[in-house]
C-alpha cells in the first residue's frame, strides 16, 4: 500500500515464532440469507462448527507483540472494544458476526461499542472515527472494502489502539498499521468451489461467475482460486460471463435473469456468495428451469444454502465460518497481555456437499 502519512510506529519486522496461542474449537457459524427464520437461528453460539485456527502450531508465520506494534499492556476486562461491522444485518453472515463479537465481549465482561456502516464505506469511516471519540481502547473492524483506511489508520495510530480486522483484509501492513487479521483462505475458497464445479459439470460446458462487490480482497481472491484451478484442472470448462451480484440476493437474481437470456445454454453458476446463488435459484425457477438444470456452487454456509442442496438446487457450499467473536477476543487479550499473536490467523473451514448437507443443515447459519 501507498505510504500511510507518518505513524508513530517502529517498523514491521519479521518476526517468527509460534502462531496464534492455542487452537481454539470455537463457536460456529455460516450463512448469508434474507428470510427471517435465518436471523432467528443464527445465535451467537451454535454447538460444534465453530471457528478452529488452520495452523495454529505452524511456527512458521510472522507475528506481532504490543513491543513490536508500538503500543502498550492493558488489561482487557477494563477496557473498551469498538466493532465496526461493514454491512446491514439482513445479511445471515453479518448477523451470526456481530451476534458472536456481542455474545463474547458479554462473556469475558467486556466493555463493547458496536457500530453498523450499513454498507457505505464513508459511513464506516466515520463510524469509526466516532467509536474512537466515545473511548474505544481497541478496535476489531470488518471491513467493507480494502482500501481508504488511511484516516482511521492515522488517527489510532495517534491514539495508540490496536486494530485487528476479521473476515476482510485492509491494504495496510501488518503489526504497524494493524496488528492481525482473522479470516478465512479466500484463494483457497475459490479453488474448492471449482473443484466442486468440475465434478457436478463433468469439467466441460460454459459456466458463469456472480462476482461478489468490487473493492475487497474476498471477492478477487475467491475469483483468482476460482479460475486459477480451472485452468489446471478443467480447461474445457470456460467461464463466459463475470459480473457483479454485489453479494447481494436481489442483484444476483437480476444478473442471473440477464444470464438466462444472454448464454440459454449456460452449464453452471459460481456465486461468490450464497446469497447471489440463492438469487440465482430463483431466477432460474421464475424461468421455469427444473432443480439440477444449471449447476450452482457457492460460498458461506447459509441455512438456506445448505437446504438449496438438500432440495437439489444447490451442488456445493464451501463455508467461511463468521463466528469471529471467541478468536478476536483470545486474541485481543493474548496481544495486550505481552503475547505473540500471528499476523495472519487463518481459519478451517468445511463444506457442505449432496452427501452431508442433509444431516449438517443443523451446522449452517
Amino acid at each position: 500500500m501507498k505510504p500511510i502519512a507518518p505513524l508513530r510506529r517502529t517498523s514491521v519486522r519479521t518476526l517468527l515464532a509460534t502462531g496464534l496461542v492455542t487452537s481454539l474449537a470455537l463457536v460456529s457459524g455460516c450463512a448469508k440469507s434474507e428470510d427471517s427464520a435465518d436471523k432467528n437461528s443464527s445465535s451467537a453460539g451454535q454447538g460444534d462448527s465453530g471457528q478452529v485456527v488452520a495452523s495454529p502450531d505452524s511456527g512458521s508465520g510472522p507475528t506481532c507483540t504490543v513491543d513490536a506494534y508500538g503500543s502498550r499492556k492493558l488489561d482487557l476486562k477494563s477496557a473498551t472494544v469498538g466493532f465496526s461491522q461493514s454491512e446491514k444485518e439482513a445479511n445471515p453472515f453479518r448477523i451470526a458476526e456481530t451476534a458472536s463479537l456481542k455474545a463474547e465481549a458479554k462473556r469475558r465482561g467486556v466493555k463493547l461499542l458496536t457500530a453498523n456502516a450499513q454498507s457505505q464505506f464513508s459511513k464506516q469511516i466515520s463510524d469509526v472515527q466516532d467509536l474512537i471519540a466515545k473511548g474505544a481502547d481497541l478496535l476489531v473492524i470488518a471491513p467493507l472494502n480494502s482500501d481508504g483506511w488511511e484516516p482511521v489508520l492515522r488517527t489510532a495510530s495517534a491514539k495508540n489502539i490496536p486494530i485487528v480486522t476479521v473476515d476482510r483484509k485492509i491494504n495496510a501492513t501488518a503489526c504497524k498499521d494493524y496488528v492481525s487479521f482473522i479470516g478465512s483462505d479466500f484463494v483457497e475458497q475459490g479453488k474448492r468451489a471449482a473443484d466442486r464445479m468440475i465434478e457436478a459439470t463433468g469439467g466441460k460446458g460454459e459456466i458463469a461467475i456472480l462476482l461478489g462487490a468490487a473493492g475487497n480482497n474476498v471477492t478477487t481472491e475467491r475469483t483468482q482460486g476460482f479460475e486459477d484451478r480451472l485452468k489446471e484442472k478443467a480447461p474445457g470448462l470456460r467461464v463466459v460471463f463475470k459480473q457483479t451480484g454485489e453479494f447481494a440476493r436481489e442483484k444476483g437474481q437480476s444478473v442471473t435473469e440477464n444470464l438466462i437470456q444472454s448464454k440459454p445454454g449456460i452449464k453452471g453458476i459460481y456465486a461468490e456468495n450464497d446469497e447471489m446463488g440463492l438469487g440465482a435459484v430463483n431466477a432460474l425457477k421464475g424461468a421455469g428451469k427444473k432443480a439440477g438444470a444449471v449447476k450452482i456452487v457457492t460460498i458461506d454456509g447459509t441455512r438456506n444454502a445448505v437446504q438449496g442442496i438438500v432440495d437439489g438446487w444447490i451442488d456445493g457450499v464451501i463455508e467461511s465460518n463468521p463466528r469471529f467473536g471467541p478468536l478476536a477476543f483470545q486474541t485481543l487479550d493474548t496481544f495486550t497481555q505481552g503475547g505473540k499473536v500471528a499476523q495472519d490467523i487463518v481459519i478451517k473451514d468445511s463444506a457442505y456437499t449432496t452427501a452431508n448437507a442433509k444431516s449438517d443443515l443443523g451446522k449452517a447459519y
